[in-house]
């Protein structure tokens, strides 16, 4: 059997774009040349690694994990079954951070990514910005295992301290005592002492209610999708002790759930009456992304 005979009868429906995707994998080869080549024949092994994979993404595994990478804002990003996968509304916010960071006059820029998962948006962030020194933190070590290969694999890892901690470490901004036992990558961080110009994150948004009904519930990590009842508990915590960590004239950029942003917005008005604030809409106009300005 060759390529293509292969794809046409695995192919189902209309689209065969994962398909061929998950046999150019399979085959080491880029899509492109899968197309030109679809005389190819497939070897026994390669016909028992085709089996294996098209079986896991019938039952349901996401393709990003089969392929164990995705892109995102322009990087091949490393995934596992630890992390969600990026998306490419969070973009929007990593568009929005770059912006605000390289109109700053400081000659070095303080960042914090909460939740920080697969590292997308602070290895973006440290890709794109020089000078920049970001926080990330995360509850779960797996997912900082990610994000630290990740950092590792786009040469960012110096830029990026990473801390195991739910949301925020305690007792306000990190001092150079406090990170030996924590960090990732070194005892001695250009964070110490510092607050940030910005805080960022994508932190699990999806009311519980709404998190059981969808496709990728049970597919995707839970814990990096269930925001609770109403998909803002994460955000009131985080809240609560952001006014330690920002610096004046500080920005926070923070992805939310499509159907919350009226409650987002008063939210952030009531926890933070002298700041500035608004909403985003992404690409299909849902509101995506809340941004907070202090003075």
């Amino acid at each position: 059997m060759n390529a293509g005979e292969y794809l046409k009868e695995k192919t189902i429906g209309p689209s065969s774009l994962d398909e061929q995707i998950l046999l150019a994998h399979v085959l080491g080869r880029p899509r492109a040349w899968l197309l030109a080549h679809l005389d190819t024949p497939l070897s026994p092994p390669q016909l028992a690694a085709a089996k294996e994979a098209f079986d896991q993404f019938r039952a349901g595994t996401p393709l990003p994990y089969i392929l164990g990478h995705w892109e995102f804002f322009g990087l091949d990003f490393n995934v596992t079954k630890d992390v969600l996968i990026p998306r490419p509304e969070t973009e929007l916010l990593v568009e929005k951070a770059i912006v605000f960071l390289q109109s700053l006059p400081d000659k070095k820029k303080f960042a914090a990514d909460i939740g920080t998962g697969s590292g997308a948006i602070a290895v973006s962030l440290a890709a794109h910005v020089p000078d920049l020194h970001i926080l990330a933190t995360d509850i779960s070590p797996a997912a900082l295992e990610v994000a630290g290969g990740n950092a590792k694999k786009f040469s960012v890892q110096d830029k990026i301290e990473f801390v195991e901690c739910d949301l925020l470490p305690d007792h306000g901004p990190l001092t150079t005592d406090r990170l030996s036992s924590s960090i990732v990558h070194g005892p001695h961080s250009p964070l110490a002492g510092s607050s940030f110009h910005l805080i960022c994150a994508n932190l699990p948004y999806v009311p519980t209610e709404i998190m059981l009904g969808l496709p990728i519930y049970g597919r995707e990590p839970t814990i990096a999708l269930d925001g609770g009842v109403d998909g803002l508990v994460l955000y009131r915590r985080l809240f609560k002790s952001m006014p330690d960590w920002i610096a004046s004239h500080g920005k926070c950029l923070f992805e939310i759930e499509a159907s919350l942003g009226s409650q987002s917005l008063r939210l952030a008005r009531e926890s933070f009456p002298q700041a500035d604030t608004q909403l985003h809409q992404d690409l299909t106009g849902r509101d995506r992304l809340l941004e907070i300005t202090f003075p």
